[in-house]
């Protein structure tokens, strides 16, 4: 079953990876007979589905997430087989739409304005002179 990024994107099913395991948690009988916990391998590097500019970016952008270009998803929630593998492909997904929107536009710096740099001063004042207030002692004349 081929993998549905978006309206142009579209990652065959020869490029995905999986692996079954057995699963840790609640199972009942079955669990140490169904093999329920689903791994997805994509390979980012060797994939013909993106161009080296997008290949660049998500390898960017999922670098804490990718071992040796390749990305790894691992879903054990459900008890069910079926139902782990729609959480892995709906992972990959986000992912990957995720990975390849283009970053942020940079902050442009501005200087604060007059009145924000005024406003500032005068609670600085204030707050001096408060403080001044609290240290002095009292004469001895009191």
């Amino acid at each position: 079953m081929d993998l549905h990024i978006n309206s142009r994107l579209v990652i065959p099913a020869k490029e995905l990876k999986w692996r079954f395991s057995k699963s840790s948690g609640p199972g009942g009988q079955s669990v140490n007979k169904t093999d329920s916990r689903v791994e997805l391998v994509f390979d980012i590097k060797r994939s013909s589905v993106f161009g080296p500019f997008h290949k660049q970016r998500l390898l960017e952008r999922l670098q804490n997430r990718c071992v040796n270009g390749c990305l790894n998803i691992v879903a054990s929630e459900e008890r069910s087989q079926y139902q782990n593998r729609q959480l892995a492909i709906a992972r990959l997904t986000n992912l990957l739409q995720e990975g390849l929107k283009p970053p942020p536009k940079a902050r442009k710096t501005t200087k604060p304005t007059r009145t924000s740099q005024k406003r500032r001063v005068t609670a600085k004042k204030h707050r001096g002179a408060l403080k001044q207030i609290r240290q002095s002692k009292p004469s001895a004349d009191d």
